[in-house]
């Protein structure tokens, strides 16, 4: 049987793997949790919104009759993680992650780690300063108990409401972006602060590196927890998993 891919996108390694699959002529379907508006067109048929838990999930595998499951949504998307790896327990289909590393610290770095976005703000919880938020629109409202901070937030997509601080900026733009302009834009701002998640790969680390060149001080949110699965960190190792299987994978 020919294989029928499911592929659980959101990432620039997503797209990078769709793109290879399309010019193999592998046959799938890229899924998008409906959190950002305008999802990066893809080369393969696509999907938006959630599945329903892991119920929903097991029901669309045995009637799209998919053959293998490749995990590439946001290193932050961990209950999508755990669902996929449920979901494919229970139906007997192959699952492969494509991840990519998380970000370490480097000489130059000042970092607050934090374990999750109420850590963040916690730490936050101090006289004003002026902070870069670079977390999404989906937990501005989580920072509310600290409208003292002047807030320059840089979203994906408009936010739905009226952020919740009396002092902020929004900038409303789609990366990959380059320091150098980050730079500029947090020396613009007079940015003293940036939280961001430790998303990993290079699409979102321009402003870690500005941080660096300007010394401002970064609280770093560490990723969640996810299932134990197989991972893989590149479309070509995806495209070695499917044609060859577990015991072949010598990337």
């Amino acid at each position: 049987m020919a294989p029928n891919l499911l592929v659980l996108g959101g990432t620039t390694e997503a797209t990078a793997l769709c793109c290879v699959l399309a010019a193999q002529g592998v046959r799938g379907t890229v899924s998008f949790a409906g959190r950002v508006a305008r999802p990066v067109r893809q080369p393969l048929p696509q999907r938006v919104g959630g599945f329903g838990g892991v119920d929903g999930l097991v029901a669309f595998l045995r009637s799209e009759k998919i053959t293998h499951v490749v995990d590439a949504t946001h290193p932050f998307a961990a209950q999508m993680s755990f669902n996929a790896v449920d979901a494919c327990a229970r139906t007997g289909i192959p699952l492969v992650a494509l991840t990519r590393a998380p970000w370490c610290s480097v000489v130059g770095d000042t970092w607050t780690h934090v374990r999750d976005i109420a850590c963040a703000v916690a730490a936050l919880d101090g006289p004003p300063e002026r902070v870069m938020l670079a977390i999404g629109r989906m937990h501005l409202a989580d920072f509310a108990p600290n409208p003292q901070h002047f807030y320059l937030l840089r979203l994906v997509d408009p936010p739905q409401e009226p952020p919740p601080f009396p002092d902020h900026h929004v900038l409303v733009d789609r990366g990959p972006f380059d320091s150098d302009s980050d730079l500029a834009l947090m020396q613009e701002h007079r940015i003293s602060w940036v939280v961001s998640k430790n998303s990993g790969g290079t699409g979102a680390y321009a402003k870690i590196a500005a941080a660096r060149r300007l010394a401002v001080p970064v609280i770093m949110i560490d990723r969640p927890p996810v299932p134990r699965r197989l991972e893989v960190h590149s479309p070509e190792a995806v495209l070695h998993w499917l044609h060859h299987g577990v015991t072949d994978l010598g990337v």
